[in-house]
């Protein structure tokens, strides 16, 4: 499977160095926060990395959700259920909880399939900093602290009407933030279509935090920055 590179698998757990989780954001998902860099002060595994060894391991069911409950760190070993019902859990050798799991509905396990998917919603993922959280903050006039640029990955869920398809592409159709404070909570809604046929519908939500009013020349710069580190690469 085209993950294998991405992770290590003994039994049922699974590790993920920082080079792996590294490659995954850059070369998979186009996502250049520097979070997932090898030596990162507050490195973490992302997030689309874990949904998509929870989509290798257990396959594509037709409703699936994904809440994140902790940042996945270097040295970690998630432990994957040998076995599973409706709902799991993945958590850490002592019992830390990192990710919800809920699924309804027919079940397949195509590998063709499966990476048409995860391409597809990771690469939406790894464009959302730039092409939607930026002119979001530029709307309602507040911004990330540009010294430490924190957007949490809070969770997603699809519904499929049909499994009958083997490639598929993703589109944005709906974006909102909405402002609490120095909290910003946002909810992207997407579709998924097979050629012409619409199969599914999604929703993300992200959490950006300490939010502060906004000042064009300091989200200039985080955007300079983030597009040179993608063209350094």
């Amino acid at each position: 499977m085209f993950l294998t590179p991405y992770f290590k698998k003994e039994n049922q757990t699974v590790t993920v160095t920082p080079s792996q989780a590294s490659d995954f954001a850059k070369v998979v998902a186009q996502d250049f926060n520097p979070i997932h860099d090898v030596g990162a002060k507050r490195f973490c595994v992302p997030g689309d990395l874990l949904f998509s060894l929870v989509l290798g391991e257990y396959g594509l069911s037709q409703k699936m959700s994904f809440t994140f409950q902790g940042m996945v760190g270097d040295g970690v070993k998630l432990q994957f259920p040998g076995s599973i019902g409706d709902a799991f859990d993945i958590h850490d050798d002592k019992d830390k909880l990192y990710l919800n799991v809920e699924r309804q509905g027919e079940n397949r396990n195509c590998g063709t399939q499966i990476e048409s998917f995860i391409r597809s919603y990771v690469a939406f993922s790894g464009l959302n900093f730039i092409h939607v959280l930026v002119p979001m903050m530029k709307q309602h006039q507040v911004m990330i602290n540009p010294a430490r640029p924190l957007v949490i990955y809070e969770s997603m869920s699809f519904d499929l009407t049909t499994l009958d398809f083997t490639q598929v592409t993703l589109s944005l159709v709906e974006q909102e933030l909405v402002v609490e404070g120095k909290r910003g909570n946002v909810t992207l809604k997407f579709e998924l279509h097979s050629g012409d046929t619409l199969v599914g519908t999604g929703v993300k939500t992200l959490v950006m935090s300490g939010l502060r009013p906004y000042e064009a020349d300091k989200v200039q710069e985080m955007c300079d920055t983030y597009e040179g580190r993608r063209t350094s690469f």
